[in-house]
């Protein structure tokens, strides 16, 4: 089969098509047949050698993808071959075939074209999880930041259809009207003092919940954003992963700071989280009330250029890899 493959760390430029052997299948595995790969940050941070698959996981690229049943492993009982699908990996979707625990493929949601469908998987999973661990619950100010990214807008919109009142930063005006117009009551230029503009515009409350893709740049600011008895989640390091926490403030706010990952969680939990996704997720993204975020599509060959366009700032919503 084709994959994209790194022989080494380093740039965009490392990554390139080259034919390698098709995965085993496991019992209770799946293998799918690789329709597209939804393209992450985490897929830029392992190409640079930050962010290491767990131990067993493949060293290709990928966590995401959408195709259909290739062929049913031993014990898996709910799915046939040519079964249109969605599976969220610990690595591997950079592939024209995947091998994946059957309780992390699940179906795409009905009137989505299967290459859309990659990239809804992994963020769907990612903010759904994140919000049911800090329990942001309808009424309460909801704060999202990288607004227009793949996680920021289907973050905004579950939010609003979560019933929470919702803000989000972005760095352009383009960006911060896409961001109101999936539903964020309003959106602040992260250049400049986006806590003193969230602050006037709830009227001194701060944020119940934000979900933080930065770290460590953010850390402070974000503790001073956050209302009383606030959650701050945070699933991404972009700006670092070493901060200072000043631990009398959060005291003084009754307030707690977590950070989760997706990809190292054991399959039993991965499992529970695709199916909570399929029973309550996809019914949103059906109806409309959550709507798939604007995607850039590039052919597999052209991988390296996807991680560039990730690279540079200038992409909004979901990047996709086709596979012919």
């Amino acid at each position: 089969m084709r994959a994209v493959v790194a022989e080494s760390f380093g740039g965009p430029e490392v990554l390139h098509l080259a034919q390698v052997p098709v995965p085993p299948l496991r019992p209770g595995e799946v293998l799918v047949r690789v329709a597209a790969s939804g393209v992450n940050r985490a897929d830029l941070l392992q190409r640079e050698g930050r962010y290491p698959p767990p131990r067993g996981a493949s060293e290709i690229l990928g966590l995401e993808v959408s195709g259909v049943i290739d062929t049913v492993g031993e014990e898996v009982a709910d799915w046939q071959p040519g079964d249109a699908c969605v599976a969220l990996l610990t690595g591997g979707g950079y592939a024209e075939y995947v091998a994946v625990p059957a309780g992390q493929v699940i179906r795409p949601p009905a009137g989505v074209d299967l290459v859309t469908a990659s990239g809804l998987i992994e963020v769907a999973a990612t903010v759904t999880s994140n919000l049911s661990l800090v329990g942001l619950s309808a009424g309460e100010t909801f704060l999202a930041h990288g607004g227009t990214g793949g996680i920021g807008t289907f973050a905004i919109q579950y939010a609003v259809a979560s019933g929470a009142r919702v803000f989000a930063t972005a760095g352009s005006r383009h960006k911060r009207a896409l961001c109101r117009e999936l539903g964020a009551t309003d959106a602040f230029d992260y250049h400049h003092d986006w806590v003193a503009a969230l602050r006037r515009a709830t009227d001194r409350h701060g944020a119940d919940v934000i979900l933080d893709v930065m770290g460590a740049k953010y850390l402070p600011p974000n503790v001073d954003a956050l209302a009383a008895d606030g959650r701050l989640v945070v699933i991404g390091l972009q700006g670092g992963r070493t901060g200072t926490l000043d631990l009398g403030k959060l005291l003084a706010k009754r307030a707690s700071v977590t950070a989760t990952g997706l990809r190292g969680r054991p399959a039993a939990q991965k499992a529970a989280i695709c199916a909570e996704v399929a029973r309550t997720v996809w019914p949103l993204v059906e109806s409309g009330r959550i709507k798939p975020a604007t995607e850039t599509r590039f052919p597999a060959e052209d991988a390296a250029a996807a991680h560039r366009h990730l690279a540079s700032g200038d992409a909004v919503g979901k990047l996709i890899l086709t596979w012919r």
